[in-house]
């Protein structure tokens, strides 16, 4: 596998810093040249090195330093939220240091100017990244309906390049091993041969992907301990201790109460397009599930009709929902349904980041088809959290529940500030907010060809199809 050399990252972040502070500069002369107004030269000189360190940290957050594996659109996605954290950072700033001669007219320009100059500078970079990179030859190892699943989500993003060669179902993996670029290993594989493939791997210089089941969560947080002279680990229970709960109360309680503070003129606007648009509460309130399965009452704005599940019960919202009324769609793409919620934070039955909280309905119906789900149930549910980052709104619950417990194991401050920030690119995603299928994505393994390795088995190795004269190349799965 062709990795990206070192030297062109570096020339990537260089060009980057550049560009941020020439039109930074370019941008003071050219709103002083067309108004006329004299200007402190040394307050925009002073504000450089703060706008090259925001800069150089938020895309780092939102991974614009890297551009291989990814659509365009999201690059420009990416782009575009850090360049409007970068403008609202740099204001506040500016204001606590009492610098009111820092125009926010030349802030604005200079803005404008660099998204668009880095966008083509990016673009550049991103078909040069895609072209250094070739297919990776991924062998997928697990169960079938593992297997399918990982499958059909390969098959949906074609710019990972993740060309799966073979889908082993018996753990047979030695013979082809030479083939094979990559090895994703899903979670029903035995820890034995997880073990095996992980060391082939580092020993042969291998890519490996490991899908996680819960025994890795919990072992992926311990600390060393030991038993006379043998060493064992120790994992953590997935508990937050109290000096951390107070820490993220009080942080919870600014945040709640900036929100609302600024956003309720806001709220007003959206009641009153809520009430001509549809008969019903502005608001919708529901019971749910919180800390320690602490049932309290959520605040939302209604995005359905007032009697959508008179006939129909508790049923999670499907794609293309005929139950969503056409405020409501806007209203749920955008998550602005989700905002009344701070109310919540701030009477302390829920978190500005956390797992997000279930009906009781579901929650029963989820610790008997898993029931690791108890634990999510250890922190406050959120108005956002590392399961809506990082998944989409369809992403089956056993995914969600995988981020869930990652996030109460990573429980801080920090890690809600990178989530908060990287929420906000979330919320311009629509593959994010795409309604539950009622049937689980999976791929047809019978499309692939069988293969015979060493003796047969009766799980076979299932090889990808070469392509045929005249084609467009190895068919992708």
């Amino acid at each position: 596998m062709l990795k990206i050399p070192r030297a062109l990252r570096v020339l990537l972040l260089v060009g980057d810093m550049l560009i941020i502070i020439a039109v930074a500069d370019a941008a003071v002369n050219i709103v002083v040249g067309y108004s006329g107004v004299i200007v402190e030269m040394d307050v925009y000189k002073s504000m450089l090195p703060v706008m090259v360190v925001v800069c150089g940290l938020l895309f780092n957050i939102y991974g614009l330093f890297s551009l291989a594996f990814k659509k365009y659109y999201e690059v420009i996605v990416s782009l575009a939220v850090a360049m409007m954290n970068m403008m609202i950072i740099l204001m506040a700033i500016s204001f606590f240091i009492r610098e009111f001669s820092y125009s926010r007219s030349i802030l604005l320009v200079a803005m404008a100017m660099q998204f668009v100059l880095l966008a083509i500078w990016k673009y550049f970079f991103w078909r040069l990244e895609n072209a250094l990179v070739r297919p990776r030859r991924a062998l997928l190892l697990g169960n079938r309906a593992e297997c399918e699943r990982v499958v059909a989500h390969l098959e949906g993003q074609p710019h990972l390049k993740y060309m799966v060669k073979y889908v082993c179902l018996d753990g047979r993996w030695q013979p082809i091993a030479d083939e094979i670029d990559l090895f994703i290993i899903c979670s029903e594989l035995t820890t034995v041969n997880k073990a095996d493939i992980i060391h082939y791997c580092h020993v042969h210089n291998k890519q490996v992907l490991i899908v996680p089941g819960f025994y890795e969560l919990f072992c992926s947080s311990v600390s060393l301990d030991k038993i006379d002279d043998i060493p064992v680990f120790r994992p953590r229970y997935l508990k937050p201790s109290i000096e951390q709960r107070t820490l993220k109360r009080i942080f919870d309680i600014v945040v709640s109460s900036a929100a609302l503070l600024f956003l309720w003129p806001f709220f007003l606007i959206v009641a009153l397009a809520i009430k001509l648009d549809s008969a019903g509460p502005v608001f919708y309130t529901q019971i749910r599930s919180g800390l320690d399965e602490k049932p309290f009452r959520i605040f939302k704005f209604r995005t359905m009709r007032q009697d959508a599940e008179f006939f129909t019960g508790p049923i999670l919202a499907e794609e293309n929902d005929q139950r969503i009324t056409a405020v409501g769609r806007f209203l749920r793409a955008t998550r602005i349904d989700e905002l009344p919620q701070f109310l919540n934070v701030l009477l302390g039955d829920m978190s500005t980041v956390g797992p997000r909280p279930e009906r009781p309905f579901f929650v029963a119906k989820f610790k008997q088809e898993m029931p690791e789900y108890v634990y999510r149930h250890n922190v406050q549910p959120g108005i956002t959290g590392m399961a809506q980052v990082y998944g989409k709104y369809n992403t089956i619950p056993r995914d969600k529940l995988a981020y869930d417990l990652i996030y109460i194991q990573q429980y801080n401050v920090i890690t809600d500030l990178m989530i908060i920030l990287q929420t906000l690119k979330v919320l311009v995603t629509k593959s994010s907010t795409q309604g539950v299928k009622r049937e689980a994505l999976k791929a047809d393994l019978s499309k692939y060809r069988r293969k015979s390795v060493g003796k047969t088995t009766s799980r076979p190795l299932y090889e990808a199809a070469e392509p045929e004269p005249g084609g467009s190349g190895r068919r992708m799965v």
